[in-house]
């Protein structure tokens, strides 16, 4: 995005029509959900939450990657650290998270070799200088990084690297949108649709859960001007009682996505069930890697041993990612779960609900 534009996207005039726009058009009470990590960052940063009417409230969904990832796995990458020789590498949120007995973090103290990257090709280079030891990367994230550990195993497989494996804990976004509606307590009258996933999987993704629901969606771009347009799409479907599937970020996102993405993902994974933090297992959610790449599939060749993990005792993770808490309503929030004493991941990953309250909520 250029100087210009970003001013355009920044300009507080053009948010001030917006929010003025909002205010003039919203006479009911509206409960809406963004439903990706970098809007809750973006919408606190910018005080979105506090230039809207009363009558809107605004929750934070499953939209952090690390936070909805289930405990049971946070379990077995510990396990898979703590194997003999074994070099992990991992994003930085994923370290300070909390399994059932210990963290990535505590396992590094210990002495096990776990390093942080920035890309699934950091892991690969990393299997590459260590030829005698085996590597895996924890592959944690949306349909906004599956593409690129998807190219990353390709590469690999065309250079048969026999040292080099991926953990696949890969989610899908609109799977999830369905379980929430289906969830017993969550009450929402619109989402604000994920802009980085969405670039990817277009708006057709959604047609689905659209078709089902008939609920208000508008996706969103990053900057206030991006968010406060998407909310204004909504006040408009909700109050008209015509919902849609509006987009907001025109600029980034179309109806088809990203094809080419979509057509490495399809290669190198398969859609299967998927264990959700605060959502349960949820149907065809998750990204296994197909039978083409079970060489490289961690989970098939060292199967670590995970047993049923629960959710700390007290923490409001579960039900904060499904709008039905917000983090001051969790026992645990500020008293005991600090950023620096994490009991949930919600606390610990920069996109999470509790650290972004925590920020900047007073």
């Amino acid at each position: 995005m250029t100087l210009k534009h970003l001013a355009e996207y920044r300009d507080p005039e053009i948010a001030r029509a917006l929010i003025d726009k909002i205010k003039d058009r919203s006479r009911q009470n509206m409960r809406l959900m963004e439903v990706c990590g970098t809007h809750t960052v973006s919408i606190f940063r910018h005080g979105i939450r506090e230039v809207l009417p009363d009558t809107i409230s605004l929750l934070s969904g499953p939209g952090c990657p690390v936070c909805v990832t289930a405990q049971g796995e946070i379990d077995a990458f510990i396990a898979l650290a703590r194997v003999e020789g074994m070099i992990i590498t991992t994003f930085g949120d994923l370290i300070r998270v909390p399994g059932t007995t210990s963290s990535l973090q505590e396992e590094r103290a210990a002495g096990r070799d776990i390093r942080m990257v920035y890309s699934a090709m950091d892991a690969l280079e990393v299997a590459q200088a260590n030829p005698e030891r085996q590597v895996v990367f924890l592959g944690v994230g949306f349909e906004t990084t599956a593409p690129t550990i998807a190219g990353t195993l390709t590469m690999a497989k065309s250079m048969g690297l026999q040292n080099f494996s991926v953990i696949s804990a890969h989610k899908l976004a609109p799977p999830a949108l369905d379980a929430l509606m289906q969830t017993e307590g969550v009450e929402l009258d619109g989402f604000i649709m994920p802009g980085h996933v969405s670039v990817i999987i277009g708006l057709k993704a959604y047609a689905g859960l659209f078709e089902t629901y008939q609920v208000p969606c508008a996706v969103a771009g990053f900057e206030p001007t991006d968010i406060l347009k998407a909310i204004a799409m909504l006040v408009e479907q909700i109050e008209s009682g015509k919902p849609a599937v509006a987009n907001a970020y025109p600029r980034a996102v179309t109806h088809a996505g990203n094809v080419k993405a979509q057509q490495i993902m399809e290669t190198v994974f398969k859609v299967e069930d998927a264990n959700w933090r605060g959502l349960g297992v949820i149907p065809q959610s998750g990204l296994g890697l197909s039978d083409a790449f079970a060489d490289f599939d961690a989970m098939r060749r060292f199967q670590p041993e995970v047993p049923d993990a629960p959710e700390p005792k007290g923490c409001g993770c579960g039900e904060i990612l499904t709008g039905r808490k917000t983090p001051p309503e969790c026992a645990l929030y500020k008293k005991v779960c600090t950023p620096v004493n994490p009991i949930g991941p919600c606390m610990v990953s920069s996109e999470g609900t509790c650290a972004a309250y925590y920020r900047y909520h007073s």
